[in-house]
Parts: C-alpha cells; sequence; structure tokens
C-alpha cells in the first residue's frame, strides 16, 4: 500500500538543529526511535518504509550538526543506523520514477553532509541503483570527474570516486573497473576493495585474495582486508582456507574472548578446543590470556 503522506513522528525530533553541543544522548535514543519506527512500517510496507528511510537520512547532518561527537558514540549510532537503512531501501521494490527522485534526494544530502554520516550510502551507491542498466548510467556521470581528480595536473578529492566504483561494480563493468583502480594515485584498500570484489564476481578467487593482498596501502589495517578475504573463501565454500589465513585478523576484537566467540560463530564445525589451541599458535606470549578464556 502506497502513502505518499506518511506522518513520520521523527519528522519533528529530528528537525535542524535539533540538539545542542551536549544532546549525544538524547539524539542516540532519537536515532534508535526513528529507526524503530521505519522498521515497524517495513514490515507491511517496504515503499512507505524506503520514503522513510531517504528521509531519516537528508534529515541526520542538519539534526546532528551541533552535538559533540568526539566520544565516538554519536558516530557509531549513527553508522549502525545508515546500514540499516540502506537494507530498508534495498528491500524496497525497483520503481523507476520513485527510485530516481530518491537517488537523487540521497546525493543531494551527500553532498551536504558535514562529516560523511552518509559515507556508506556513497560506498555502496551502485547497490543503491538496483539494476545494473542504472549503475551504468551513474557510472558514465561520474567517470570524467573521477578521471580528472586522479590526473596529477587536476589531483584532488572527489565526492564521488566510492560512488563510481560502487556503480561500475554493480553494472559488471569489471575489466574497466580494474584498469580504473590501476591508475588511482596511491594505494589504497577503499579504492581497491572494489577490484577485489570484481575477480571474485568473475569467479576468480585466487586471483582476488591475491590482489586483496597486494592491496593494503601505507595507513591501512589488515582487518578489513582479512574480513573482505574470509567472506570471498567462505561464499565459494572454502571454509578450511578461510579459516587457516584469515580468521584471527577478520574476527579479532576486543577482548580474547570476543575474538574466541566470533570465530566459533563463524566456523560451527571446528571444536572449541582446537580454535585456542590455533589462537595460542598465532599470538606467542599471549597463552596466559587464551588460558583466560579456556
Amino acid at each position: 500500500m502506497k502513502t505518499p503522506n506518511h506522518p513520520w513522528s521523527f519528522r519533528q525530533r529530528l528537525r535542524t538543529r535539533a540538539f545542542g553541543w551536549r544532546g549525544s544522548k538524547l539524539a542516540i535514543e532519537r536515532l534508535k526511535d526513528a529507526l524503530g519506527e521505519i522498521k515497524t512500517v517495513a514490515r507491511t510496507d517496504p515503499e512507505t518504509a524506503a520514503e522513510g528511510a531517504v528521509l531519516l537520512m537528508e534529515r541526520l547532518w542538519p539534526a546532528l550538526q551541533a552535538v559533540d561527537s568526539s566520544s565516538g558514540a554519536l558516530g557509531n549510532a549513527t553508522s549502525k543506523t545508515v546500514h540499516e537503512l540502506i537494507e530498508i531501501l534495498l528491500a524496497a521494490p525497483k520503481e523507476g520514477a520513485r527510485l530516481e527522485r530518491q537517488l537523487d534526494r540521497l546525493w543531494t544530502a551527500i553532498e551536504e553532509d558535514g562529516v560523511d554520516y552518509l559515507s556508506e550510502v556513497r560506498d555502496r551507491w551502485g547497490e543503491l541503483c538496483r539494476t545494473p542498466g542504472r549503475a551504468s548510467r551513474a557510472a558514465d556521470d561520474f567517470l570524467p570527474a573521477l578521471r580528472l581528480s586522479w590526473t596529477p595536473e587536476h589531483r584532488g578529492y572527489y565526492r564521488g570516486t566510492m560512488s563510481c566504483l560502487s556503480c561500475l561494480l554493480a553494472a559488471g563493468r569489471h575489466q574497466e573497473l580494474l584498469d580504473l583502480i590501476e591508475t588511482a594515485p596511491f594505494l589504497w584498500w577503499r579504492y581497491r576493495r572494489y577490484g577485489v570484489r570484481a575477480l571474485a564476481a568473475q569467479g576468480r578467487i585466487d586471483e582476488a585474495i591475491a590482489y586483496a593482498e597486494r592491496s593494503l596501502g601505507l595507513n591501512d589495517g589488515p582487518s578489513n582486508m582479512a574480513r573482505t578475504c574470509e567472506a570471498i573463501l567462505l561464499a565459494a565454500g572454502r571454509g578450511e582456507d578461510a579459516y587457516r589465513r584469515f580468521a584471527y585478523t577478520a574476527n579479532r576484537a576486543g577482548s580474547h574472548l570476543a575474538t574466541f566467540r566470533a570465530i566459533k560463530k563463524k566456523y560451527p564445525d571446528k571444536a572449541p578446543r582446537a580454535i585456542l589451541d590455533d589462537l595460542i599458535a598465532q599470538t606467542p606470549g599471549e597463552e596466559g590470556k587464551w588460558f583466560a578464556t579456556a
């Protein structure tokens, strides 16, 4: 059922500058309430829920711009909210005109976003286009500016970089994507992760893993790369490879117990004692901490 003018309660609670400098806790509560409201609607009306998701993302920066976010709590809450809103958008029908309007609104919100709350939206723009054809057209729109921003004469930041790479991937233009990444001005995992996924999408699993392992730049930690490689190997049915090569790095958490639990959840066929023995072998000098975990 279509409800063009749904009476969203969060409209008033997340108005422009709704929160002051010390309003982080209240803002997080309001985000939870708004997300819950949208998810409730999504159970019966995905299309209206998608409109609510776009509306909430449009309001994030205007509502939160005055809040002190230095603790990181607000940023984490916002990131989780945006991730769930994207999933709500992806579950909605693939209608042309409605979706085109939503994408236009989202891009305007991205351009006005003062602290990059919507970075995941940019990174997954190709998915949000919903069809290879729409993603391909979007990639063609982004490409001239991206290529220009990567030339030595005009090198600089371009907001549409990740969106362009994402669209090329979603459009199935895999070799073009790989060739484009090779022209990037520096080695950076955030660019090259799309190349990894392009190779994996073609079934070139070993090439994708090797490409990923060559893709860490000076300031890139290994955890994101390991999670990507682990997911590719698991999806290919190569669980033992995934476990041996990437399980520890991909699932390393804030404590030894959390790390063990994350690995055990992902590899339920592995005996707990075997996992602990492997973790001990990979972390010399930390035997006592794993003993406490056991």
